[in-house]
Formats: C-alpha cells, sequence, structure tokens
C-alpha cells in the first residue's frame, strides 16, 4: 500500500526546473492554459498594474487540477489500479476525482462535514466516492488513513508531495512566459502547494522576483511559522476561505522558508469586499480563497509598503496574482444576508 513520499529536511531537494517542464508537458493536453485578464479599475483603486492568471477558469474551477493530474498521469498501472485517496477542502477532491476518471480508476475523497455543497457535487459529478470527517486536520489524516488501509488505494496528498507542487508550478511558469517582467506575484497559502509551486515555477524563470504568500488573519499558521522559524500546524479555522485551512507540512515549509519573501494576512471582513468587488468590476467568478491574494493589496499604501525596487520605465509596479478557484455556492454567498 502506497504512502506519501517520506521527507528527510536535510536531504530534501525541491522538485527541479526539470521537473517542473516534465510536469507541464504531461499536463498541457489535459488542462488549459489559463488567460491573464487586467482590470483598469482595479489599478487606479490600488496604484498597481495588476495582471490576474485565472485559475478559476481552469478545469475542475480550480489550480488543483494541475498538480492532481501531474501525480496521477504518473503512476504505474499497477499503482493506480486500485484507485486513489486523498483528503480535501473540496478543490483537490475534484481534480483528484477527474484525474482518476481520465485513469478510468476510482477516486476516495475524505473531507470535512462542513464543505461547500458546491464542491461536494462536483467531487460527487467527477465520480469520486466521499467520506466525511470532522473539519479537523487531525480528523482529516484519521479518517483518509482508514480509507487508505481498507482500498488499497494510493495516496495523492493535497500538497506534502512533489508532484503535486511541480503540478501547481507551472501556472506561475505560465504567467511568466507570457509577463515576463512582473515585480511580483501573490498567491494564498494554506497547505503550501500553490504558493511552493509558485515561487519554484516563477524564480526558475527570473530569479529575483519578489513571491509574496496571501493568508487569512484567522488561519495564519504559515504567517506564524515563517516568523518563528518553526513549523505550527492549525487544527481547525473557521474562515470563508474553506480552500484555506490547512496547515504547511515540512516538505512546503522548507520550500518557503527558502524562497518566499513574505507572507501578508487579511481580515474576514477584507476577503468577502475583495471577493465581490471582483465579482463586480471584472464580471468573473472567484472564491473567497482566490480573493486572499488580492485583498493585503487594496489597504492604503499597501503596494508602497511592498517596497518594490522603482521600474526603470517609471510606471506603477506589475503585480501578478494568481485567483486559485472559483467555486462558489450561489445560494450561499458571504455578503448576502
Amino acid at each position: 500500500m502506497s504512502t506519501a513520499v517520506s521527507f528527510e529536511a536535510a536531504n530534501y531537494h525541491p522538485p527541479t526546473w526539470e521537473a517542473i517542464s516534465r510536469a507541464h508537458a504531461r499536463i498541457a493536453l489535459r488542462i488549459h492554459r489559463t488567460p491573464i485578464f487586467t482590470s483598469t479599475s482595479l489599478d487606479t483603486l490600488a496604484g498597481a498594474h495588476f495582471f490576474f492568471k485565472c485559475e478559476n477558469l481552469q478545469k475542475t474551477g480550480s489550480f488543483k487540477i494541475r498538480g492532481a493530474a501531474n501525480s496521477i498521469l504518473s503512476l504505474s498501472s499497477e499503482q493506480a489500479a486500485r484507485g486513489i485517496v486523498t483528503q480535501s477542502s473540496g478543490n483537490h477532491g475534484a481534480a483528484v476525482a477527474c484525474a482518476a476518471a481520465w485513469r478510468g480508476v476510482p477516486a476516495y475523497i475524505v473531507m470535512p462535514k462542513n464543505a461547500p455543497k458546491v464542491k461536494i457535487q462536483a467531487i460527487q459529478a467527477y465520480g469520486g466516492k466521499i467520506t466525511f470527517c470532522e473539519p479537523k486536520v487531525s480528523s482529516r489524516k484519521e479518517v483518509c488513513d482508514r480509507v487508505q488501509e481498507e482500498t488499497g488505494a494510493h495516496l495523492v496528498h493535497p500538497y506534502d508531495d512533489d508532484r503535486i507542487i511541480a503540478g501547481q508550478a507551472t501556472a506561475a511558469k505560465e504567467f511568466l512566459e507570457e509577463i515576463p517582467d512582473l515585480d511580483a506575484v501573490f498567491a494564498p497559502v494554506s497547505g503550501g502547494g500553490l504558493l511552493s509551486g509558485t515561487c519554484l515555477g516563477a524564480k526558475g524563470i527570473r530569479k529575483d522576483i519578489r513571491i509574496i504568500g496571501c493568508e487569512p488573519a484567522r488561519a495564519d499558521d504559515a504567517y506564524r511559522s515563517l516568523t518563528t522559524g518553526t513549523l505550527e500546524s492549525l487544527e481547525s479555522s473557521d474562515t470563508i476561505a474553506d480552500g484555506l485551512r490547512a496547515s504547511l507540512s515540512p516538505r512546503t515549509f522548507a520550500i518557503l522558508r527558502k524562497h518566499v519573501d513574505r507572507i501578508l494576512l487579511v481580515s474576514e471582513e477584507e476577503i468577502i469586499a475583495t471577493a465581490r468587488l471582483v465579482w463586480e468590476r471584472m464580471k468573473i467568478i472567484v472564491e473567497p480563497s482566490s480573493s486572499v491574494a488580492l485583498a493585503p493589496l487594496l489597504k492604503p499604501a499597501a503596494v508602497k509598503s511592498l517596497n518594490l525596487p522603482p521600474r526603470s520605465d517609471g510606471k506603477p509596479p506589475k503585480l501578478g496574482v494568481i485567483f486559485s478557484g472559483g467555486n462558489v455556492d450561489l445560494n450561499a454567498l458571504p455578503w448576502l444576508p
């Protein structure tokens, strides 16, 4: 029975640029090369030139299909034969169910019982078999271990897996291939798979680019971990950004300690207001977890406080924002009474 790849911090070598490029080639025909949008009104509001990598328009509605596809398509027939098992708050589960269907094998998804209905329905639509757990990190792992023991399925962890990280890195790779002179890239952080991949994918093209993670203040384990230098976990959280309730793993922590420039925190009110602003100004659907990557930039003087080097052309900084997903329950929008 397979488990997550073992991790030894002292000897750990993150995915290389070659591994990321192979991952991109492996998944390219299965995923969308998502568009990059701009918004003059948001530029004016923040005093910057924004570029938005719209993974909310990705297959399964989030960036998660990149890592899930890379991991599952990498498996041998023998490894995949008994199916795939994972734990997820929703988006990774849908991606695993979709990629498992491509391989023609079952997907067993463990998810918290308070997960959004729209994400539950998406997993079921892709053929995933759901087992619910308590909304705690420890419960997710315990139930996932039990399901794996019962089924013999191969574990595809949401973020503590180099193949997942390499797959997520392809979003930043595409971003920098199209907009090579970005001054910084902003991405949400939860377990750290996307942010780790963003570091490796972006800095694989431009070593001097700034990578900044954004996190709900109610789920601030990444901020605390990088501040103290010690990996700190979060057992549970009630943030509206339901996709950001996980904690870093030793693997993602090691990458972020070396490559991420800083973590910015945002309040629940800022997350909700920013999501609504994007809906209104850009006419696209993003989930609260996506708006976390933009929210800290809309505070007064926020862009100036980043202390980015001045551009040689004298223009405002070019900031890349990764919209991580767009799976929202339209019957439970956070700004509705």
